[in-house]
């Protein structure tokens, strides 16, 4: 809010306006602040897909002020954590993951563990994790598997602009406690999402789910809807790695904690987990 004061045009109040507006404006002052130094700690990464072979991304934390690298090979390599034995079992049977550099083309993440079997679909066993990194400290998780919510129906409809949006509805299953992930890509699975977002049974009507966009979309956008059904856990580590991203590009937040469903003396961050979902290709017509 601006307030206007009348006071008399007098060369004494402009020379005394001028004077104060000049110093008050040498306020800067420099403030040196010690930070306290940077422990390191094991970075984990694991999404158990059903038919698709092991992988594991296991790195290492850096100091938010250290320099970035321009090369982006540097920089990975710089943060991998290698040399670990890292073993995957479930139903009496250990899978060993080898410490190879890899990619996958689907999603272009990064992983250097691999194991190509097939991870098994099977919802009825744990999975269990075990990691012993290289100087001897261990990590342990555990998960399950479980089964897609599959999607019902896609309805797309127009406005009076010919731009369509989609809905996306599904059934929940008649238990509490479930958790989905919503993702919507346009064109290709690799580019960024347009939606991307957390949400609970506890806001559906009638085990009912609606999933909607607005209206931006037109004929020939090919839509890929996915629904995946997740874990407190997983929902609970997306939930902080956004309240971290929000409070990193502010100064005046708290810094935020990662949560995380590992265990072990190595006090690593991350998560362990299975995706199970389903996945409706919508191209738009009219």
């Amino acid at each position: 809010m601006y307030v206007k004061l009348a006071l008399p045009p007098s060369n004494e109040f402009i020379a005394l306006t001028l004077t104060l507006l000049l110093t008050s404006c040498n306020l800067e002052k420099e403030v040196e602040i010690q930070l306290p130094s940077h422990n390191s700690v094991p970075v984990v990464e694991c999404y158990l897909e059903p038919g698709k072979p092991f992988t594991l991304l296991l790195t290492r934390t850096s100091s938010y002020f250290t320099p970035f690298p321009q090369d982006e090979l540097e920089f990975l390599s710089s943060i991998l954590e290698d040399s670990a034995q890292v073993i995957i079992s479930t139903n009496g049977i250990e899978y060993e993951l080898e410490n190879t550099l890899g990619i996958n083309p689907l999603t272009s993440k990064v992983f250097n563990y691999y194991n190509p079997t097939p991870v098994p679909h099977d919802a009825e066993y744990e999975f269990a994790l075990s990691i012993r990194l290289k100087n001897g400290q261990t990590i342990y998780s555990q998960t399950r598997l479980l089964p897609p919510v599959p999607i019902d129906s896609i309805v797309v409809q127009f406005n009076a602009d010919s731009l369509a949006r989609v809905l996306t509805y599904f059934t929940d299953p008649d238990t509490a406690g479930n958790y989905y992930r919503r993702m919507l890509h346009l064109s290709s699975i690799d580019s960024l999402p347009l939606q991307d977002f957390v949400s609970t049974d506890q806001f559906l009507d009638n085990n009912i789910g609606i999933f909607g966009t607005t209206y931006q979309f037109e004929v020939g956008d090919t839509l890929i809807n996915t629904l995946f059904h997740i874990e407190k856990a997983y929902a609970d580590f997306l939930q902080s790695i956004e309240e971290a991203t929000h409070a990193n590009g502010n100064p005046f937040s708290q810094p935020s904690t990662i949560i995380s469903n590992l265990q072990g003396d190595a006090r690593a961050i991350g998560i362990f987990t299975g995706l199970s979902y389903d996945r409706v290709i919508t191209i738009i017509s009219p």
